[in-house]
């Protein structure tokens, strides 16, 4: 499970995240492309843009089910 308390600073303000454990497998920009990006150059993932819609909500929701590190939370 993802830690509030250790979310990296890139990402937007708002119910989805991603913390420090992301090891930027590419899985989240590949379901949800249009909320999550890659830092360059840090490596990881990060969330620029909240959901607005159901199908971003669950497609958000898609990727932190399937993170394989559990880097992506929901304080939704």
């Amino acid at each position: 499970m993802a830690d509030a308390t250790d979310k990296v600073e890139s990402n937007v303000d708002g119910q989805f995240y991603v913390d420090s454990n992301c090891i930027d497998c590419d899985l989240c920009r590949q379901t949800a492309p249009d909320n999550f990006e890659r830092n360059e150059d840090e490596g990881y993932s990060y969330v620029h843009k909240q959901p607005e819609s159901e199908e971003e909500i669950e497609l958000c929701q898609e990727a932190l089910e399937e993170c394989p590190v559990e880097a992506i939370g929901d304080d939704g």
